[in-house]
């Protein structure tokens, strides 16, 4: 018996809760290709990686979503952060007054002291966030958390957004800066994890060019390495070399990953000779 066309074998297939949004992106990728879920069975996730550029992390977790949709693809075991340790403060560092510019470093910022995922931080709340005299404080139902260096971020982008009434009064701590194609988007919405996810990428990249510009002639090796690595960096990576830096986890989403590249760099450094 032939198989059903690629899109109607994937409506018969069950959405994942909790993984809807990546699902609906899967089966896009796939049905780019003409590819239904026997042929990604057969095919593997390599197609839709290449055709998508997506990296290792992305294609782990991809496949674990399809997994969980039934579909039989064998276990991607999700990369260790590469570099292990990377100097991650240039991203926090104000160089505008630009909103998009300071509400991703007061991101940036908080993420080093509480290390959210991209979901934890759209739907982070400014109520869930006070800043004292020396130091921010981030609480959620899951505790408390201090997070030393992030003031003035954090005041330059509420600031920033005291501005514009329909920021000064969104609830979230990420909102959005402007309407989207969507029939409820709106200025001060809460933001898809798709655009913050893409509005990470962008600031990494300035931040790359940012530090090629400006650097003296006795640093310019030190931040051509380090733009070079923050050009392909997304915020999943930051948020784990934030973690095994030393940085408290927020949930159990990488913590593991993390413990375990902050004891292999200790060792490689141990082991360096003097």
């Amino acid at each position: 018996m032939p198989a059903p066309p690629p899109e109607r074998a994937w409506r018969r297939l069950p959405v994942p809760p909790g993984y809807e949004a990546q699902w609906r992106r899967l089966v896009d990728a796939a049905l780019e290709l003409g590819m239904g879920p026997d042929a990604l069975v057969e095919e593997g996730m390599d197609p839709i990686a290449e055709a998508r550029d997506w990296k290792p992390a992305t294609v782990a977790l991809y496949s674990k979503v399809a997994r969980y949709g039934g579909i039989a693809l064998p276990v991607v075991r999700t990369p260790e952060p590469d570099p292990q340790t990377l100097e991650l403060r240039p991203l926090s560092q104000i160089r505008s007054e630009d909103p998009e510019h300071l509400r991703t470093v007061a991101w940036c910022a908080l993420a080093l002291g509480w290390p959210g995922t991209v979901g934890q931080f759209r739907s982070l709340r400014r109520d869930q966030v006070q800043p004292t005299a020396r130091r921010v404080v981030v609480r959620t139902e899951d505790g408390e958390w201090s997070v030393p260096g992030a003031l003035t971020a954090w005041h330059a982008w509420e600031s920033c957004r005291a501005r514009f009434p329909a920021l000064a009064d969104s609830p979230w701590v990420l909102p959005a800066l402007r309407r989207g194609p969507g029939l409820t988007s709106a200025v001060g919405a809460r933001l898809s994890t798709q655009a913050l996810q893409v509005t990470f990428a962008k600031h990494a990249v300035r931040t790359a060019q940012h530090l090629r510009m400006t650097a003296p002639p006795s640093r310019r090796e030190w931040a051509e390495a380090l733009a070079v690595q923050y050009l392909t960096l997304s915020y999943d990576s930051y948020r784990r070399l934030a973690l095994a830096g030393g940085a408290e986890p927020v949930a159990p989403r990488g913590a593991v990953r993390a413990k375990r590249s902050a004891a292999r760099a200790a060792r490689e450094a141990e082991g360096r000779p003097s």
